[in-house]
């Protein structure tokens, strides 16, 4: 049994860690190399990094700050916002990045993925997927969820492994912030319907909400911030609770 992995998602914006509810009423959570540091001490699995405002700003994710989280972290470490070309990733490995994960400009150009999948291993390109049920149908959003696309989640989700995307991190925009718990249904059908990982993302809101993602949801990873950023639920406490309830966790 593969073991599941717990991932801290800092949302930057303005060099500081942010949250909000359903992608709107950002408010600050911290400084994000002191909470990348935090969460690696803590035996978090992986760390994502999220320059939420790189696209809608029409620029780069801050270098200098991926650098920084960088040197404080010892796990594999995920960072996307505002990559919308291959050369756009060599600066962001020269910092420290594991990984790079990719949204709007995949929407945009879903060459992207193939070229970065060519380029530098499927392993190496996530592919996040915003959604937001409409009439009964899962619409993907792009631009930091602002902007609807004629794209629908599962067939996007499919082209997308399919184009050599190693890994998917889903996102349910109605779930987000909400803690009222992960998107089950959506989630259980990505994962009948692909044989890359999906990350769940979006609704973290207790312990037994991260164990309906991973049982019933079928989900690889699970991916939370503000529930960790305010210290309503530490990744120890987490792992120890998943593992009495038969979740394959590393410890």
């Amino acid at each position: 049994m593969l073991t599941k992995r717990i991932i801290p998602c800092l949302d930057i914006k303005d060099g500081r860690t942010v949250k909000g509810v359903n992608f709107i009423n950002i408010r600050d959570a911290g400084d994000p190399v002191e909470l990348g540091a935090s969460y690696a001490n803590q035996g978090a699995d992986e760390l994502v990094f999220l320059d939420i405002a790189a696209t809608t700003e029409n620029r780069k994710t801050f270098v200098s700050l991926v650098r920084q989280v960088a040197r404080h972290v010892n796990i594999p470490f995920t960072v996307g916002g505002g990559i919308s070309s291959v050369a756009d990733v060599a600066p962001l490995l020269e910092a420290g990045a594991d990984k790079v994960s990719i949204n709007s400009a995949a929407v945009r150009n879903p060459q992207l993925i193939d070229d970065l999948a060519r380029g530098f291993g499927s392993q190496f390109v996530v592919v996040a997927i915003d959604a937001r049920k409409d009439y009964n149908q899962w619409i993907v959003h792009t631009h930091g969820g602002s902007k609807p696309t004629d794209k629908k989640l599962f067939s996007w989700a499919r082209e997308v492994q399919d184009r050599g995307a190693g890994e998917i991190l889903f996102t349910s925009m109605d779930h987000d912030g909400t803690k009222q718990g992960f998107a089950i249904d959506p989630l259980t059908k990505l994962n009948e319907l692909l044989h890359v990982p999906v990350i769940a993302s979006g609704g973290a809101g207790t312990k037994e909400h991260f164990l309906q993602a991973f049982s019933l949801g079928k989900a690889d990873a699970a991916l939370a911030a503000s529930l960790f950023h305010f210290g309503e639920l530490t990744i120890p406490d987490l792992k120890t609770y998943l593992n009495h309830s038969g979740i394959s966790i590393r410890l």
